[in-house]
């Protein structure tokens, strides 16, 4: 036996993995609340304890941990046009697990200033401008930010004619020049950029969150969490080398603050006759949806779903819906202990699960012109996506998990959303998707084969 432990530092709680990965096989799971605000240690400690119960004392080989502690990566990201280079700069962030609070387009205002100041992000990426194209956004935005009030990690991933008179702009700050996110005209070049943001949070931001102080107990803080998410969705869904992934799929990661969506599929256009607006989104795509969650953001789902909806769902009393999802935004850490509780926290997941996927979907809208009809496809075109992979405590502590994740699937309701059509549901059930992620940098063959038996060989069985 080889045993492993794996560490996600969560807000919330500290999760850790134990796998043996001679036999691919997890040996234990346990979670423990995370001691960010005094020694980060303490709750590692707790948990690892709490794992002991089922595996006994353990000399592991290797300790590797992610983290999303204290909130994670707060970032925000800055572009030229909306559509185009803040598109590719949001996407480029998302990817790299960061949490974007807000993305900017054209030129900042006192305004956005006062905003970013008051936001006070722990990394900026500004960006602007294809290569050889537009330099004045770029180096009018450098000259803003060069006014901060504190030493805030900015790459620049714009116009290679312009990063070096912005890194001279930005003098005496900390500054990093990547390879433009967009250096042709909806050509997107997000990864150089995915890689430097990840080398800040590892450099810089783990040792501002305390998360230095887990030196002794762990081999070092990989990556942040939702990166080590994004890294296990393309693992099980392409494989490793001669070992097959499962195919196309979209994750769905239901939080009590944010909702992630991920999406590992090409999403192209289904036919001739339809063409695409906008930006070929990556083959491995992020979003969060940071309004949309089970307790700290559930006023959220309640303004996107709608009472009537949310009521319908639930088979509770339309009056009643506003004052179960006020009760549910005060008590964070409430467990429905009544039906009629059950019932609203079923239809908050439901309506959290469809809104998130909806917006990471791409649309399609008809349009008629001189040929005739024409369909215009925004984002991915995730119908023909083989399954659908649901986690987060959410999601799976829930007693009707693959009814709530079905929400997720393509609805002739909606018609112009293109979500997964007839995609199979895939439950993380031992919450172990980070971890394989984790473990996927050093002993990617047994990350794969652990996920296919626990998730897919799993899903199907039930």
């Amino acid at each position: 036996m080889k045993p492993v432990l794996l560490v996600d530092f969560g807000s919330t709680n500290t999760k850790v993995t134990a796998v043996d990965v001679e036999r691919c096989e997890i040996l234990g799971t346990a979670a423990a609340y995370t001691t960010v605000e005094t020694d980060i240690n303490h709750g590692l400690h707790d948990a690892i304890k709490i794992l002991e119960q089922t595996t006994g004392p353990l000399e592991y080989e290797e300790r590797y941990a992610c983290s999303s502690a204290a909130g994670g990566l707060k970032m925000i990201s800055i572009g030229l046009v909306p559509e185009l280079t803040a598109q590719a700069a949001k996407e480029a962030s998302l990817g790299a697990g960061a949490k974007v609070w807000k993305t900017y387009s054209f030129n900042l205002t006192k305004g956005d200033m006062k905003e970013i100041e008051a936001y006070h992000p722990d990394i900026i990426l500004l960006t602007g401008g294809t290569d050889g194209g537009n330099t004045e956004c770029i180096l009018y935005n450098a000259k803003m930010l060069s006014e901060l009030s504190y030493d805030c990690p900015i790459v620049l991933a714009g116009n290679r004619c312009a990063v070096d008179e912005c890194q001279e702009i930005l003098e005496g700050r900390t500054t990093y020049i990547c390879e433009n996110v967009m250096p042709r005209l909806g050509e997107l070049n997000i990864e150089p950029t995915q890689k430097q943001i990840r080398e800040v949070f590892l450099n810089r931001i783990v040792q501002g969150k305390g998360l230095s102080k887990a030196s002794d107990l762990v081999s070092g803080i990989i990556m942040p969490t939702p990166s080590a998410m994004l890294t296990a969705m393309e693992l099980l869904s392409d494989g490793w080398e001669e070992h097959q992934g499962i195919g196309e799929l979209v994750g769905v990661d239901l939080g009590g603050a944010t909702t992630d969506v991920y999406s590992i599929a090409e999403g192209s256009p289904a036919n001739m006759a339809t063409v695409m607006k906008g930006i070929q989104e990556p083959y491995a795509k992020r979003s969060v949806e940071g309004d949309i969650g089970m307790r700290y953001s559930v006023q959220g789902i309640l303004e996107a779903v709608g009472d009537r909806r949310l009521a319908r769902i639930a088979g509770v009393n339309r009056q009643k819906v506003a004052g179960l999802v006020e009760y549910l935004a005060t008590h964070t850490n409430y467990i429905p202990d009544n039906e009629e509780m059950e019932k609203m926290d079923f239809a908050l997941a439901c309506g959290a699960v469809e809104t998130a996927v909806a917006r990471h979907a791409g649309s399609l809208e008809q349009v008629y012109t001189p040929c005739g009809l024409t369909y215009l496809q925004s984002g991915k075109d995730l119908r023909r996506v083989k399954y659908v992979v649901v986690t987060g405590g959410a999601l799976i502590h829930a007693k009707h998990t693959e009814e709530i994740a079905k929400y997720a699937l393509y609805k002739e309701s909606t018609p112009g959303s293109l979500r997964p059509e007839n995609a199979e549901i895939l439950i993380d059930r031992k919450y172990i998707l980070a971890a394989m992620g984790l473990l996927s940098q050093h002993y990617p063959e047994a990350a794969l084969e652990i996920m296919k038996k626990e998730i897919a060989y799993y899903g199907h069985q039930e």
